[in-house]
C-alpha cells in the first residue's frame, strides 16, 4: 500500500460545539505533490503503531496540493477520532495513504446527494466536483441543530450555497418525518449518494425505494459494517490456500483469514480491518466466498472473483487465494 508523509497544515472547528474538527493536510516534501484524487475518495491516516482510521476527503478535486478531512469526535467509539483530536497538532507530521475512491461518482443527469451529519464529507467533495461541472444537483444535510452540525458554514458559505438544503431534527425537520421533496419522485435519469449513521441511511434507502427509485440508482458509503446475526454455517472452520506456495491453513471461527495468513508470514494488505475501505480486496481463485465486506457491489459479490480478507469467510470447505 502506497503511503505518503504530510504535514498539518491547520486545525480549525467545523461546528459551533467544537465536536468537529477540519484538519488540512500538506505534502511533508514540497517537491513531492500530494497524488490526485477524485470526489468520494478517503484516505488512511496512521494515528500509531497499529490505529489506522479511513477519513473523506471533503475539499474539491482540483484543489490541489492538499487534503483537508473532518473528523468529528465519538467518545463511544473504537478511540481514532479521540486520538485525533487529543494527538494531532499543526506542523505534526502525519503518515497517510494515497487516496482511494469505493464511493465515485457515476455518469447521470441529476443528482441527489443526502448527508446525515458527519456524512456530510465525502458529499461535500462532490457537491464541489458537481458545481465545477455545472451539473444540476442539490445537497440535503440533514443534522440536529445549528449549534452541533458539522460543516454547515462550509457548505453555506461555498459556490453551491444555493443548492444546500439544510434539516435540523431538533425543530421537526427530521428524515424520518418525511424524505426531501427531491426523492419522493423518482428521476429515471438521476443518481442518489448518500452517507450519514447507518439506521438513516437504512431509512432513506427504504422510503426511497418505496417511492420507487431503483436500486441501482441509490449509492451509500458506511461509517461501520452492519451488524449481521450468527451464522453457524459460515462462521466456523475453513481452510485457506495461497496460490503462489500450495500452503494451506485452517481459519478457526475466532480468527480471520488476515489474521491467519499473517501469523503464517503470509503478506497481507490491511487498513480498516472492517471491511469497509477495500485496502485488503483478494483474488479468488476456487471456493465460495461468505461476503461480508461494505465495499463491493452486489454483483461483484456474486461474481466471487475476490473477497475482503479481515472480514469474509467461506462458504465452501477452502478458498483459494492469489496470493
Amino acid at each position: 500500500m502506497t503511503t505518503l508523509d504530510a504535514i498539518v497544515h491547520s486545525i480549525s472547528l467545523a461546528s459551533a460545539s467544537g465536536t468537529s474538527r477540519v484538519y488540512e493536510l500538506r505534502p511533508a516534501d514540497p517537491a513531492a505533490p500530494l497524488p490526485a484524487f477524485e470526489a468520494g475518495a478517503h484516505i488512511d491516516v496512521h494515528l500509531g503503531t497499529s490505529l489506522i482510521r479511513q477519513y473523506s476527503l471533503l475539499n474539491s478535486p482540483q484543489d490541489s496540493g492538499r487534503y483537508v478531512i473532518c473528523v468529528r469526535r465519538d467518545d463511544t467509539g473504537r478511540g481514532g477520532s479521540t486520538a485525533v483530536h487529543r494527538d494531532i497538532t499543526v506542523g505534526q507530521q502525519l503518515r497517510i495513504s494515497a487516496p482511494r475512491n469505493l464511493f465515485p461518482l457515476l455518469p447521470a443527469q441529476r443528482y441527489v446527494l443526502v448527508a446525515g451529519g458527519i456524512g456530510i464529507t465525502p458529499l461535500l467533495s462532490m457537491a464541489e466536483e458537481l458545481h465545477s461541472r455545472r451539473a444540476d444537483f442539490v445537497l440535503h444535510h440533514y443534522t440536529s441543530d445549528e449549534h452541533d452540525a458539522p460543516l454547515l458554514e462550509r457548505a453555506r458559505a461555498g459556490a453551491f450555497a444555493d443548492r444546500v438544503v439544510v434539516h435540523h431534527s431538533r425543530t421537526g425537520d427530521s428524515v424520518r418525518t418525511a424524505l426531501p421533496a427531491d426523492l419522493r419522485t423518482p428521476d429515471p435519469t438521476g443518481l442518489v449518494y448518500i452517507c450519514g449513521p447507518d439506521g438513516f441511511m437504512t431509512h432513506v434507502t427504504d422510503q426511497a425505494g418505496a417511492a420507487g427509485w431503483r436500486a441501482d440508482q441509490l449509492h451509500l458509503e458506511r461509517f461501520a459494517p452492519v451488524a449481521r446475526e450468527p451464522d453457524p454455517v459460515t462462521d466456523g472452520e475453513f481452510r485457506v490456500r495461497v496460490a503462489s506456495t500450495g500452503d494451506s491453513y485452517p481459519v478457526p471461527a475466532e480468527m480471520t483469514i488476515a489474521e491467519v495468513l499473517t501469523a503464517n508470514g503470509v503478506e497481507v494488505e490491511l487498513s480498516c480491518e472492517q471491511g469497509m475501505c477495500g485496502a485488503c480486496l483478494t483474488p479468488v481463485l476456487a471456493g465460495e466466498p461468505d461476503h461480508r465486506d461494505e465495499v463491493q457491489t452486489d454483483e461483484e459479490r456474486a461474481a466471487n472473483t475476490q473477497l475482503t480478507i479481515c472480514c469474509s469467510r467461506a462458504r465452501s470447505p477452502e478458498l483459494v487465494l492469489g496470493l
